[in-house]
Order: C-alpha cells, then structure tokens, then sequence
C-alpha cells in the first residue's frame, strides 16, 4: 500500500522553501516505491544494503554535505526533510539505521576530519558504497560517557585499542566504526579520542547479533576490540579532545531524532485516524464517538506543540547557535510526545492494535527507544535542569 496523501503538518512551515518541499516530494516518491512494500519483509531480516546503494545514486545520503564530496550541497532543513519521510515508510529500523549513518558518523567526519579522512569515508558514504556506526555505548557505560573503558594506548608509532561496544547500530553492515575511547584516564573529560577503525583491521570482532524489544529491521551488535592496532590517520580530530568532539555531534543527533521520532508517530496517528474513520462500532464510525475525538485532538494538539519546538529550535541551530538547552527540551518532550501518540494509536484499534499486521504495534515497539537512545529522559531533565544553574 502506497501513501499518497500530503504530510500537512510539515509541509510548507516556514522553514521550508519551495526547494525544500520539491524535494520531500521527491523523497515520497522513493519511499512509496521502496520502502512501504518491503517493511514487513526487512522486520524478519533487515533492511537490505541494496537500498541504501540506491540512495546514494539518487543523491539522497547527502543533502547538506558539500558538492566536492559528493552531497548536494543543501542546508540542515535538508536532513529534517530525509528524516521526516524515511520515517512515513513505517520501518523504524531503517530510520534508524540509515539516521546513524548520515547525521551521527558523517557530521563529524566533516567538521573534525583531514581532507585525506573526508575522501576516505565521506565520498564512498555520500554514495551508498559503505555504512558506518558510532561505538560509544559498552556494557557499562551508556548515557555516562564519562565511564567508557575502551583504551586507546601509544604504541610502535600508533595507536593499540582494546574494549567492547554494545548496541551498536549498523555494527553487522559496518565498513567503519567511529571508536569513542579513553586515551589519557587520569585527564578526565580531556582524556578521550576518537578514531575511524575499518572493521577489516585484525582484532575487530563482531561477537554478536543482538535481539531487541523492535527496531527489528536494523542490525545491532555487540563488538570487541582486541589488540588493535591503527596509525595516527585513524585519529578524528584531536587526541584528547574526543569528549568535546562526541557532545558536538550528540546535539545535532538528537534534533535529527527527535524529528524522525516524531514523524514515525504523525505516521502511526494518520494510520489510526484512517482506522477510527472506516471502523464501525455501535453502529457509527469508530471515530464519531466523543472519546475516540478527544483522543485525536489531544494527540494531534502535542504533535503540533513538538514540532513547532523542533522546527524553532532547528533555525537557531542551521544558523550558528550552539542551543543546549532547546535541543534536549525537543529531544524529551518529542520522544515523549511520540510514545504517547503510538500507545493510544495501539489503544484505539484495541486488540487489533496488538496484533502484529497492524503497523500500529510494530510503532510502539519501536519508538520505545527514542527515550533510551541519544540521551535517556533522565539525561535531558538534567541537561536542561543544570542550564538554569543548578
């Protein structure tokens, strides 16, 4: 089944040009041709790296990266674009997926990376040819990056890495993992460095395909790193400054997820109010009772809350500022928002909500997520408390 009808809640907000929504057009039509009939197939066996090779011959896994490596060039509105309609193909996992590989590994290969890195991983990335992963999560240190145990230690001339890493998206795909480690573990958040670790290099180890509550259509992994060895042209960035590196690249991630999340639930919400409009119950549609009516208002009053936060945060961003706090309130209230929508979506097909061929189950279980990734609910309240000067 194709979706044909417009996105009304985006399409045409102020931040958006006419450029801009030629291209979600465009997008759609990629999405309603191949992705929407292939969800529940990659739900079993994940998306297929054929789809992500199509995108980039259609130039879409580069919109904000420079022409001269590849991208078209565009601005950050562009990314909001891609997240919004990847997620109206109703596969979260391949949101996810595809999110980690152009808004968390590619940012920082073009903010912090040599020219020689930029070429290396950019181009053949922009063009679909290879995916990347972002390593900082290990079994005991997730939202505490602070608390990673991956070393990083001088020798023969580079750099010896031992460690693991745990939920690692795209960690079965992966040509390139970007490797969050502690270098100096008496510096402090001075202490780490990031390096750009091909996954070919002898000592990585994908120990694992882990099974998860949903996202089922992306792969995660469990990852060691045994005495491995790379040269200083692994480095990203600055030895030492790894910490600084990560938080840059974390805020961009969140506003971008935080997007994508919310489209994901819009999608689970015109699912619903297509089902509340064709199901009959007591002899009217399901959706003339005042109940159902309230629900959907209610739903549909914090989608436009969320997304007005997101998109007003998202000009401060695309013009310079660095907004810490607006950034971590859309992160929590859009997840929030998101798994709120997905649940009374679930709620208002009653049992048919948790049945596995309505999409609306396959949403919940995978928006779940979105309050543990990136920075957990808990995180953003604190993040947002201490802006106050707490």
């Amino acid at each position: 089944m194709t979706v044909t009808e417009p996105l009304s809640p985006t399409a045409g907000h102020v931040i958006f040009t006419e450029e801009h929504e030629a291209l979600r057009a465009s997008i759609r039509s990629f999405v309603d041709r191949e992705i929407v009939p292939y969800v529940a197939e990659w739900e079993q066996h994940t998306f297929p790296d054929s789809v992500v090779r199509r995108m980039g011959e259609l130039g879409l896994l580069g919109l904000s990266v420079p022409e001269e490596y590849g991208g078209q060039g565009g601005d950050y509105f562009t990314n909001l674009v891609l997240a919004e309609e990847i997620a109206r193909g109703g596969s979260g996992g391949f949101l996810m997926g595809l999110s980690v590989h152009t808004d968390m590994v590619m940012p920082p290969i073009l903010r912090f990376g040599t020219e020689a890195q930029k070429r290396r991983w950019v181009v053949p990335g922009v063009a679909g040819e290879q995916m990347y992963a972002l390593g900082i999560t290990e079994p005991d240190a997730g939202s505490d990056v602070a608390g990673i145990r991956t070393r990083a230690v001088r020798q023969d001339g580079g750099w010896l890495v031992n460690g693991s890493k745990t939920y690692i998206t795209n960690g079965h795909r992966n040509s390139m993992i970007v490797l969050v480690t502690k270098t100096d573990p008496d510096a402090g958040y001075h202490g780490f460095t990031l390096f750009l670790v091909p996954m070919d290099t002898p000592g990585v180890l994908r120990e694992q395909k882990l099974r998860k509550m949903g996202m089922h259509a992306s792969d995660t992994a469990l990852l060691s790193f045994a005495d491995v060895w790379v040269d200083d042209s692994a480095v990203l960035g600055t030895v030492g400054k790894g910490f600084e590196h990560i938080m840059w690249e974390l805020q961009a991630e969140r506003l971008i997820g935080a997007a994508g999340c919310l489209a994901y639930s819009q999608y689970a919400f015109d699912k619903t109010l297509r089902y509340a409009k064709d199901r009959h119950t007591f002899g009217r549609p399901l959706g003339q009772h005042q109940a159902i009516r309230h629900k959907f208002a209610d739903m549909a009053t914090k989608l436009t809350a969320a997304r007005a936060l997101i998109y007003q945060t998202a000009r401060c961003y695309a013009r310079g500022d660095y907004p810490v706090r607006e950034i971590s309130m859309s992160k929590l209230y859009a997840t929030q928002v998101a798994w709120e929508v997905a649940d009374q979506c679930v709620q208002i097909h009653g049992g048919a909500g948790y049945m596995d061929e309505y999409d609306v189950s396959r949403v919940l279980r995978d928006i779940r997520l979105y309050r543990i990734g990136a920075g957990a609910d808990e995180i953003m309240l604190d993040v947002i408390g201490k802006s106050f000067g707490f």
